[in-house]
């Protein structure tokens, strides 16, 4: 545990991604295995999924979303540029 903060934010990445998948292959197989055990149940939930998502502004939500990003992308890009500023200064 003597790796300095830096160190650790450059290996979540490596870490996080087998991560995630391993955790996305765990809820499709269990949902998989729901579907197989119960399915005019899950039909069901389908078909309620879709209306509600049929009824909803997507494209308001989607377009709110994008600007959204838009706003925080740029915050975004100058932190990391001076958490790459801050490594440069620091090896030097």
């Amino acid at each position: 545990m003597d790796q300095s903060p830096a160190q650790r934010l450059e290996e979540f990445p490596e870490r996080a991604l087998p991560w995630a998948k391993e955790q996305f292959e765990a809820v499709l197989n269990q949902t998989e295995d729901y579907v197989r055990e119960k399915p005019a149940q899950s039909l069901l939930y389908a078909f309620i999924a879709g209306y509600i998502l049929n009824r909803l502004p997507t494209g308001r939500i989607l377009g709110g979303l994008f600007r959204l990003l838009i706003v925080a992308l740029r915050p975004a890009v100058l932190i990391y540029g001076a958490t790459k500023l801050y490594q440069a200064a620091q090896e030097d």
